[in-house]
């Protein structure tokens, strides 16, 4: 959902990479509530974070605990910033309870990466 937000409120102007320690196909709840947003994230993927080692990245932005902790060393030109947010594939509860859920994420994501995005040049 992040890359989703990130390439829409970048509007084409910041090359996003959307990656992890552990990639995992797109969950189809996260595609449903991004798709309700306008946001189609069904094609994108997320690849391991090593095959960017060699890229030239000025900002890692990492979202869950579990990256933050095990992400690689990048270059010291990059910047690491992190904003952690509940893991909604791993929220129990009855079908109409867990779409919420993804629903509530998705707004944190959206309102972050709004501001993440407005603030890039600070």
């Amino acid at each position: 959902m992040a890359e989703g937000w990130l390439r829409h409120f970048g509007n084409r102007s910041i090359e996003v990479f959307s990656a992890g320690t552990h990639p995992e196909k797109i969950n189809s709840m996260a595609i449903q509530v991004m798709l309700e947003s306008g946001i189609d994230i069904s094609t994108h993927t997320s690849n391991l974070i090593d095959e960017y080692l060699d890229y030239d990245i000025d900002i890692v932005l990492s979202v869950c605990a579990n990256a933050e902790r095990a992400c690689p060393v990048f270059p010291k030109s990059v910047k690491r910033m992190h904003k952690e947010f509940d893991d909604p594939a791993k929220f129990s509860g009855s079908e109409e309870e867990v779409i919420g859920f993804y629903r509530e994420v998705r707004g944190q994501i959206k309102d972050f990466t709004c501001k993440f995005i407005e603030n890039l040049d600070d």
